[in-house]
């Protein structure tokens, strides 16, 4: 069975909105845009190259796959992912779009949860969630994450869409592998272990 993978930069408090540039999502006013680079370091780009070797696959919602597709067929094909990103298979969650550009995308049919439960099923690689916060909490509580790779980088934006929202399903995550890189983000994978145990006093 194939791994649905969530694989998301964060704040230090849970901020996932905009972490390429200021253009990347202004909504609900959000002024923070491009806050992951200057935290940024070698040590994560290494983290998230290896995350892509595994992964042969993105899963993508509407928003996210808008502004993938506004700039990875145009990137500098001299960076090594340029091409890693319009050569991987997308599948792309949406209610609204009816024809898809980018090459290689799919448009997932009907109820996304059940869609994906018929992905996981076929062959193939590992997929990547990648940004799509509203398409990642919908896998959440559909119980359909089967691990998550974050880097937590050391800044405070106080406000802004996280991954871990209001509503989250309380879910016992088990570390696989959790370092700090030499400008102290956190890189952190980790796989749901059903739900937490709380002290009885």
């Amino acid at each position: 069975m194939r791994k649905i993978i969530v694989c998301t930069f964060l704040t230090l408090d849970g901020v996932m909105q905009a972490p390429g540039g200021p253009d990347e999502d202004q909504e609900s006013g959000f002024e923070h845009g491009g806050w992951q680079k200057p935290t940024d370091d070698d040590e994560v780009g290494a983290a998230i190259a290896s995350w892509y070797e595994p992964a042969d696959a993105m899963l993508l919602g509407r928003k996210t796959y808008d502004i993938f597709a506004g700039y990875w067929p145009t990137a500098d094909p001299g960076n090594p992912f340029t091409e890693r990103m319009n050569g991987m298979r997308k599948y792309v969650a949406s209610r609204t779009l009816t024809s898809l550009d980018w090459q290689n995308s799919t448009l997932l049919e009907g109820d996304v949860a059940d869609a994906v439960r018929r992905l996981k099923q076929t062959d193939g690689g590992d997929i990547n969630v990648v940004g799509s916060g509203d398409l990642a909490q919908t896998l959440m509580r559909e119980d359909l994450v089967d691990e998550y790779r974050l880097t937590i980088h050391p800044v405070i934006i106080g406000t802004g869409k996280r991954l871990f929202a209001d509503g989250a399903v309380p879910t016992a995550l088990e570390p696989v592998s959790v370092t700090t890189t030499k400008g102290g983000t956190v890189v952190g994978v980790y796989r749901p272990n059903g739900r937490p145990t709380y002290d009885a006093y």
